[in-house]
């Protein structure tokens, strides 16, 4: 049987490139295109072994190692241990994943090997596994893009997590909790207080909130121009705060002084010195993950330790 080195090589080569590629986009390094070349092409010299003399060592653990390590050195360079420890294991996660996910989607199709090969041994030989061959070189670029799409996913579901607080509203005797999002894009203050304000959906906890609350989410514009009154009790606590919305030059909301803001992080309790809540019926998540939008401002209060905080 004739093998087709050229072609075998050749698609290890793309495949190893593309490989180091997706490493830089998860560690987010900024790598020249010759560099990853460069990496791809020792990458696959080691198939280039199975046809010398070293055979028997190509296919060693060593081996794959150390050409491993030749490939991240290629790509990424030496700067430090850890950078580069981190970058090698980055490139393992990498292959691994691409290749679980073509694994995956074998073994979901479930390929008929004899029937495919009685079909297609005829046109194509020489190039390994004809099946196989086609099955990666279809599934290669599809598996490398979710890849791709799901670690960027990955890593802004961390990063909003990492910016997800509780926080503790407490107005008129009443606690009320929500999940907070910090969001330094919030930068509305009312202008005369210079207090910060924060937005709390209510949408889904209507029953946790007063009728004045709810009518007033509901229809600011009626309180703002005086046709509906909120009542005493809430009243004195109000302001009305001009700000800019997408679309829309100029807009009128309703904001609350509460008696006391917490904010809860990790292993600290933040009391808000200054600040005004909005309450709102619209949904701040598509998929409820927060309920409230928090002013970044307002990380600035005064910060003690939780009771069961650890310390390292």
């Amino acid at each position: 049987m004739t093998v087709y080195l050229d072609i075998i090589w050749a698609l290890n080569f793309m495949f190893d490139s593309l490989l180091l590629y997706l490493t830089a986009i998860i560690l987010k390094r900024e790598v020249q295109l010759w560099r990853i070349a460069a990496g791809g092409l020792i990458g696959s010299v080691i198939i280039l072994l199975v046809f010398t003399p070293f055979n028997e060592y190509s296919g060693h653990p060593v081996t794959k190692l150390l050409f491993s390590v030749a490939m991240v050195f290629a790509a990424f360079g030496f700067k430090r241990l850890r950078y580069f420890i981190k970058g090698l294991m980055t490139f393992y996660f990498a292959t691994f994943l691409v290749g679980g996910s073509l694994i995956g989607i074998h073994y979901f199709i479930k390929f008929d090997f004899q029937l495919s090969s009685s079909v297609m041994l005829a046109s194509v030989k020489g190039f390994g596994d004809p099946i196989s061959w086609l099955f990666v070189l279809l599934g290669f670029p599809l598996a490398w893009h979710f890849s791709k799409r799901n670690v960027e996913g990955i890593e802004m579901t961390k990063i909003q997590y990492d910016s997800l607080i509780l926080v503790r509203v407490y107005i008129n005797e009443t606690e009320y909790c929500f999940k907070g999002l910090i969001d330094s894009g919030n930068q509305l203050y009312d202008p005369i207080s210079k207090m910060p304000v924060m937005f709390l959906s209510i949408k889904d906890r209507l029953d946790e909130f007063p009728r004045e609350i709810i009518k007033m989410a509901g229809n600011p514009e009626d309180i703002i121009m005086g046709s509906n009154s909120i009542g005493g009790d809430w009243e004195h606590k109000m302001r009305v705060i001009p700000c800019k919305v997408v679309g829309q030059e100029h807009q009128l909301i309703i904001g609350f002084k509460p008696d006391r803001i917490l904010l809860e992080k990790e292993n600290e309790i933040i009391e808000t010195e200054r600040g005004l809540v909005s309450f709102s019926m619209q949904q701040l998540s598509a998929d409820d993950a927060f309920q409230c939008i928090v002013h970044p401002k307002m990380l600035t209060g005064t910060s003690t330790m939780k009771p069961d905080a650890k310390v390292s």
